[in-house]
């Protein structure tokens, strides 16, 4: 129960009546309170349809002036195929995608030393083994295929392309046109489709990677590394777009723009990127300095699982040696793993076969052996720390190698707690 008013005598008149007092009490006042809110709606002003028409209506005919002067922007031309190609396209390509081409950031334009790169020649393989492309495994097929079905296919054409519907055939030769001069917005809804179908190699080829723009070949990393398998997009990377890298900077000592952010896309799926593009890169044995220069600045400006990048330091120091080698190590090095202790054993064991070299080891080979010293030489044995130092006699570099010795000397190797427990025990009997 509240508590009860008590009345002022300021506010109830001395000479008035109980009734009128207490009706006088009783009454109700109101306070008048109204909450100010603060609605932006009901203080701006809006343009009413009549002349919101009389606007647009202005604006169109300015717009129909300028075109037929000549002086106003020429419209932009979009080929057009059939309307399944471009039914239904549901993508934020145009807009996401620009972004992010704005975003990100461009390798550095890399200068070559003619010497660096004559040197570096000295290490190739003779006899590089060719890059194998799209083109040749349908080729291949085509002549398998062929010898099995000589008497019933005469024309290699029609038995390139016999399980497929014409439909089907024309319409890929359309999108194929398309991504010819492909250079921003969405893609063809056929072309997306290519990674959901069984025959996807056999369909790509129609349309002709080797003919697609650059920024085509962008988008097409795009799409078949978020919707390939592992498997399947290390032969997509393999057999066009590393082909394709590989002919861009041969061509113009520099590589793309969108050719760079595909082979970044790539890294969306590191094992296929390892198996499908670093890994043939340096087994061909002609990869050039500049070559092996940008593709390392992408896994240089990304990260990388370090299963992954173990497994690739793994192959590569037990693969034969070309100068490529050395750039890729020091880059992973770079990167500071806790590599396990075989993927170390195996490095070692990489430096160590050039303690018989008669040739002149270049930079990059003195220059990624510093940086594992550097990074491991805490995880190296004291019998491998030996070996090391004994490499340095024969193969050494003025400015590097009295740096490489100050470090495995300095070094406390991983078997040191054993041995100082060992040799204490043995002080002890």
């Amino acid at each position: 129960m509240g508590k009860v008013k008590k009345f002022k005598p300021s506010q109830v008149g001395r000479n008035i009546a109980l009734a009128d007092q207490i009706e006088s009490v009783n009454a109700l006042k109101s306070k008048n309170r109204r909450k100010e809110r603060n609605r932006h709606d009901d203080d701006d002003e809006f343009i009413n349809a009549d002349l919101s028409k009389k606007i647009l209506k202005t604006a169109r005919r300015q717009q129909a002036e300028l075109s037929e002067d000549g002086s106003g922007p020429s419209p932009v031309k979009h080929v057009q195929l059939q309307s399944m190609l471009n039914d239904g396209e549901s993508d934020n390509d145009s807009s996401s995608e620009h972004d992010e081409l704005e975003t990100d950031t461009y390798y550095d334009n890399i200068e070559i030393n003619d010497d660096d790169e004559e040197a570096l020649k000295m290490f190739m393989s003779s006899n590089p083994e060719r890059t194998r492309t799209l083109a040749d495994i349908i080729k291949d097929k085509i002549t398998d295929k062929q010898t099995e079905l000589q008497t019933q296919f005469s024309d290699i054409e029609t038995l390139k392309l016999q399980n497929i519907d014409p439909r089907i055939k024309s319409m890929y030769e359309g999108v194929r046109d398309v991504l010819q001069k492909y250079r921003s917005g969405k893609l063809p809804k056929a072309f997306k489709m290519i990674p959901n179908l069984q025959n996807w190699e056999q369909i790509l080829y129609i349309t002709e990677p080797t003919t697609w723009s650059a920024a085509a070949m962008y988008q097409a990393t795009r799409v078949f590394a978020s919707n390939l398998k592992e498997k399947m997009a290390q032969r997509f990377y393999n057999l066009v777009l590393l082909p394709r890298v590989r002919d861009d900077l041969a061509e113009y000592k520099r590589l793309n723009f969108h050719l760079y952010q595909a082979l970044r896309k790539a890294l969306f799926k590191p094992g296929a990127f390892m198996k499908g593009i670093l890994l043939p890169l340096l087994e061909a044995g002609d990869c050039t300095l500049r070559e092996a220069i940008i593709v390392g600045s992408v896994l240089a400006r990304n990260s990388v699982p370090v299963l992954h990048s173990s497994a690739a330091l793994l192959k590569i120091a037990e693969m034969d040696y070309t100068g490529a080698n050395s750039i890729f190590l020091r880059i992973l090095f770079d990167k500071k793993y806790a590599l396990p202790y075989r993927v170390v054993d195996a490095v070692v064991f990489h430096f160590l076969r050039f303690q018989m070299d008669s040739r002149t080891l270049p930079v990059l080979w003195h220059q990624a052996l510093l940086t594992f010293v550097q990074r491991y030489k805490a995880d190296i044995s004291t019998e491998q720390r030996d070996a090391l130092l004994e490499l340095l006699r024969k193969q050494s570099h003025s400015t590097i190698t009295p740096e490489i010795r100050r470090e495995l000397q300095a070094a406390q190797c991983r078997d040191f707690e054993v041995n100082a427990a060992i040799s204490s025990q043995m002080v002890v009997e």
